[in-house]
């Protein structure tokens, strides 16, 4: 990201992509670079194969996590950080070690059917794309994993998809070779007055109506910035009781 803020500098919009790579944390942290530029700072990763496609029956694609961070005014900011699956496989482990059962859209059986159980999901399964079954839109998911593979794996020249190495295989011995892109924007380039439109369009969604039961309208990255000021208020990261 340090190099794509560089050529922004220079030309409005950086673009880099990485390969030979392998896990690079958290999707976020380099938008928040960015954003600490005064850019907007977008970035995304191919993983090992854990996705299984619409209507497949095996893991082809990773959980290809994107980040889209952009600063409003002060030090408030948009700040995307998702998996193009429905949720992280850690999820599907939390749910099997307490015995509960699978939300619906989580993954699916060797055979590629919706599982409510996480057995059949780990062991020969895989994690449904973004929104779940065909049916709830979970194509959509698929289409923005391939998106990410396509400029992460295929642009960057690093291995993709289904040819990169199982995640936690005790027998793998190959590379991960993991594919990366990163792009800066600098909205100045555009016009004027992108952080104080950006601020308004936040604050009118934090300013709707809640349903019952929720305190507030969220904008991505608020719920990461009040669990910050928790672990800060703490002095470190709280955990529940065992």
């Amino acid at each position: 990201m340090n190099l794509a803020i560089q050529k922004c500098r220079e030309a409005g919009v950086g673009v880099v992509t990485a390969k030979g790579s392998n896990h690079y944390g958290i999707a976020g942290f380099y938008g928040l670079m960015a954003k600490q530029a005064g850019l907007i700072g977008i970035s995304m990763t191919n993983t090992s194969p854990l996705q299984v496609p619409t209507r497949a029956k095996v893991c082809t694609l990773g959980t290809n996590p994107l980040s889209v961070v952009a600063p409003a005014t002060g030090d408030d900011c948009y700040a995307l950080d998702m998996a193009t699956t429905t949720v992280a496989l850690g999820k599907i482990e939390v749910a099997r070690r307490k015995g509960e059962d699978l939300p619906a859209g989580w993954g699916c059986d060797a055979q590629g059917i919706e599982s409510r159980q996480a057995d059949p999901v780990l062991n020969g399964g895989g994690l449904f794309p973004l929104g779940g079954a065909e049916i709830s839109g979970g194509y959509k998911g698929y289409g923005l994993a391939l998106m990410v593979e396509l400029l992460c794996g295929i642009l960057s020249g690093a291995t993709w998809g289904p040819h990169i190495r199982s995640w936690q295989a005790s027998n793998e011995t190959r590379v991960a070779d993991l594919g990366q892109f990163f792009m800066a924007l600098d909205p100045n380039v555009f016009g004027e007055g992108f952080s104080g439109r950006l601020q308004m369009l936040m604050d009118e969604h934090r300013a709707l109506e809640p349903i019952d039961g929720q305190d507030s309208v969220l904008i991505p990255g608020d719920l990461a910035k009040t669990h910050e000021k928790l672990c800060q208020d703490s002095g470190g990261i709280p955990y529940h009781k065992a």
